[in-house]
């Protein structure tokens, strides 16, 4: 999403509309929030569903965030030696 704010703005140089929702003074100042809305289906979490029980087997089990962990884990430091880890 993408967040555009303004400050400071005197109501006297907004939209006729505007103001008039705003009821407020022309020399009033005002800060202006607009963001982006999401539309369609593409969220990530909820475009991949399935009902096959293989999917997510390890969720519940001890350790399998460990092992996650360490099987991303990169082989190198950032100063270029051999992670032992």
């Amino acid at each position: 999403m993408t967040t555009l704010v303004i400050q400071h703005v005197k109501t006297s140089e907004l939209p006729a509309q505007w103001a008039q929702q705003l009821k407020a003074l022309p020399d009033q100042t005002v800060t202006i929030r607009i963001e982006t809305e999401v539309t369609g289906t593409s969220d990530s979490t909820t475009s991949f569903v399935t009902d096959d029980p293989a999917f997510g087997i390890w969720q519940d089990h001890e350790g399998a965030e460990d092992f996650a962990r360490n099987l991303r884990a990169s082989r190198y430091n950032r100063d270029g030696s051999r992670n032992e880890g």
